[in-house]
C-alpha cells in the first residue's frame, strides 16, 4: 500500500527533528536577552518538547528571543496580526476597511520599520514588505532584528508575532543558501505516489457500474451506505472546494471528461493561491499554475467527485458535485512562508465565494499559525463546512500530537481514517477528542487504500490515510446537502451527526463515528 498524506511529511519531520528526551535535557538554554541566534537543533529540540508535553506549539507564547531564532534559520518572513488599541472583540469582517483597523495597521508597519531602521536606515516600506493582503488583519513583513520582534510583543496593536516559515526540519542558516538550493531542500512530502495502482481486482478491490465507471470497495454500503445513497443523492448543485497541491493538466478526468456518463452539467475550476518562490523577501521563482506537481491533490479530487463516466476509471463519492481544486501548497506538510500564505489566501478565497459550501482539506502542520486561524475564521463566519484531516504518523511517532494543526481548531471538522473491520484506526491515523468523524478507508487484509484518480489516465490508483477519509467525507457531505439544499451548515452537521455510529455517545478518540450517508439523505437505515 502507498504511503497515504502526511505519513510522508511527518516520517521526514521526526527522522529528522526527533530526539531522546534526555537529548532534550541537554540542550542549550538561552541565556538572559540573548544576541546569538539559537540553533535549529535547538529550536526543534523545544519545538518538539512541547508538543510532547501539551500536544500543540503557539508561538504567541514563545519568547521573543525563539521567534527571532526562527526568523533567521527560515526565511526571515514575520506573520503580524493587527488590532485596534483596546480592541474586545473578535477580528471584524469588515477589518479590511474599518478605519480603525485599517490605522492600527499604519501604526504597526511604522513601528516595524522604525526598528529595523536602526541597523539599515535606507530601508523602504517597499522593502520589507513580503506579501500582500487585503481582507485579513495581518502584514506579512521581512523582520531581521530581535528589537522589532520585542517592540511588537510590547505593542497593544499586535495580536500575534509569528516566523511563517519556520517548521521542524527546515533547512538552517537561510542566509547563507541561494534561492535555488533553498528551493531543492524543501520538503517533498506526501508526493510522487500518485500512479495506478497494480494488480487491482474486479469484484473484491472495485465494482464495475453501469456505464464501466469503477466504485471502489470502500464505497460499498456496509461502511457508508454510499451506493445506496446514490439513489437519492449524487451531489447535484453543491460546489466543495479542495485546498491542496492542484489538479493534474493531464487528468482528463478532471477537466475535458469532468461531464461523462450518469455525471453531467456541472462545472470544474482548476486554481492557484500558492505564491511564487521568494528569498529573502524578492521574487524568485516563476509565477505558479494550478498544475499538481505533487500528485495528492488530483487523488483528493478524484476520490471526492471524479466522474461516474464510462472510460473505465475510478467514482468520486460526489459524482455530481461541482469542484473547485486549489493550488495552495506545494506539499502536505505546510512548513514553508508561502505555503501558510497560499492556504490562507484559499480559505478567503472560499469564504468570498458565494456558491461555495463545503471546504475540504487534507494538509496541516504541526505549530499553529496565527494568519491560518484568521483565514479559517474568515470562511467559517460565512457559513462553510470545513473539513480538515486530523492527521497521519508513523507509529513510533504516536502520541507526539493527537490532531493536528488546523483540524485541532474548533471551525474544522476534524476526520480520521478506519479500517475495514470498523474498530481499528487505519496504519498511524490520528486519533482523539477532536475528531469528529471516521471514514473507512484501508482494508485489513491487504493494506489497500481507497481508489481514486491518477495524475494521468483511467487506471485508478489508490490512496490512504486521514486524508482521504476528509476527501470522503466532504464528498458524502455534498449528497447529504444536495438532497437538502436549502439547510444551514447547522443542520447539515445535526443530520451527519443523527446518522452516525456513535450518535447516542461520541468517542474520545473516533468522535461521531462512521457516518451512514444513505440514512443521511433519507433512505433506509443500513
Amino acid at each position: 500500500m502507498r504511503t497515504s498524506t502526511l505519513s510522508a511529511a511527518l516520517l521526514v519531520l521526526l527522522l529528522a527533528s526527533c530526539q531522546s528526551q534526555a537529548d532534550e535535557q541537554q540542550a542549550p538554554q538561552p541565556t538572559p536577552d540573548p544576541t546569538a541566534a539559537l540553533s535549529g537543533q535547538q529550536l526543534d529540540a523545544q519545538i518538539m518538547s512541547t508538543l510532547r508535553e501539551t500536544g500543540q506549539f503557539d508561538w504567541n507564547k514563545a519568547s521573543a528571543h525563539f521567534v527571532w531564532s526562527a526568523l533567521t534559520r527560515s526565511d526571515y518572513v514575520l506573520s503580524v496580526g493587527y488590532q485596534p488599541a483596546g480592541n474586545r472583540i473578535a477580528v471584524p469582517a469588515d477589518a479590511a476597511n474599518n478605519p480603525a483597523w485599517q490605522e492600527a495597521r499604519t501604526q504597526v508597519l511604522d513601528l516595524i520599520l522604525a526598528e529595523e531602521r536602526k541597523t539599515r536606515p535606507e530601508l523602504t516600506l517597499t522593502d520589507i514588505m513580503a506579501y500582500q493582503e487585503n481582507v485579513l488583519p495581518v502584514v506579512d513583513v521581512t523582520v531581521r532584528e530581535l528589537g522589532t520582534i520585542k517592540a511588537l510583543r510590547a505593542s497593544r496593536l499586535v495580536r500575534y508575532a509569528e516566523p511563517m516559515g519556520y517548521e521542524p526540519n527546515r533547512p538552517t542558516e537561510v542566509a547563507s543558501k541561494s534561492a535555488a538550493s533553498l528551493s531543492s531542500s524543501s520538503s517533498s512530502s506526501g508526493c510522487g505516489n500518485n500512479v495506478p495502482t497494480p494488480g487491482l481486482v474486479p469484484d473484491e478491490d472495485f465494482t464495475v457500474l453501469p456505464g464501466s465507471g469503477k466504485s471502489s470497495w470502500s464505497q460499498a454500503d456496509q461502511y457508508h451506505g454510499i451506493r445506496t445513497a446514490w439513489s437519492q443523492s449524487t451531489g447535484r448543485g453543491i460546489k466543495v472546494l479542495i485546498i491542496d497541491t492542484g489538479c493534474s493538466e493531464t487528468q482528463e478526468n478532471l477537466s475535458t471528461d469532468f461531464n461523462q456518463g450518469l455525471s453531467s452539467g456541472r462545472t470544474v475550476e482548476r486554481l492557484v493561491t500558492l505564491p511564487r518562490s521568494t528569498f529573502l523577501g524578492f521574487p524568485t521563482g516563476p509565477v505558479e499554475t494550478p498544475n499538481d506537481g505533487c500528485g495528492h491533490g488530483t487523488s483528493m479530487a478524484g476520490a471526492c467527485a471524479a466522474p461516474r463516466g464510462t472510460d473505465g476509471t475510478s467514482v468520486g463519492v460526489a459524482y455530481n458535485a461541482n469542484l473547485i481544486v486549489v493550488r495552495a501548497a506545494e506539499d502536505v506538510f505546510l512548513d514553508g512562508s508561502r505555503e501558510v500564505k497560499g492556504v490562507s489566501d484559499a480559505y478567503v478565497l472560499a469564504g468570498n465565494r458565494s456558491d461555495v459550501r463545503i471546504i475540504s482539506m487534507s494538509m496541516g502542520r504541526l505549530t499553529s499559525s496565527g494568519q491560518m486561524t484568521d483565514a479559517i475564521h474568515y470562511a467559517y463566519s460565512r457559513g462553510k463546512l470545513l473539513y480538515c484531516a486530523a492527521g497521519t504518523s508513523f507509529e513510533w511517532s504516536s502520541g507526539l500530537v493527537d490532531v493536528i494543526y488546523p483540524a485541532s481548531l474548533p471551525e474544522a471538522v476534524a476526520v480520521t481514517g478506519v479500517k475495514d473491520n470498523l474498530t481499528t484506526r487505519c496504519d498511524d491515523c490520528h486519533v482523539g477528542a477532536d475528531v469528529e468523524f471516521s471514514v473507512v478507508m484501508q482494508r485489513s487484509s491487504n493494506d489497500l487504500g481507497a481508489l481514486t484518480l491518477a495524475l494521468s489516465g483511467d487506471e485508478p490508483s489508490t490512496v490512504g490515510g486521514s486524508s482521504v477519509a476528509t476527501s470522503y467525507m466532504a464528498g458524502m457531505t455534498a449528497l447529504v446537502w444536495s438532497r437538502y439544499p436549502t439547510e444551514t451548515r447547522a443542520q447539515i452537521m445535526s443530520r451527519l451527526v443523527a446518522a452516525s455510529s456513535n450518535r447516542n455517545a461520541r468517542s474520545s478518540s473516533f468522535g461521531w463515528g462512521r457516518l451512514n450517508v444513505a440514512a443521511a439523505v433519507g433512505g433506509p437505515a443500513l
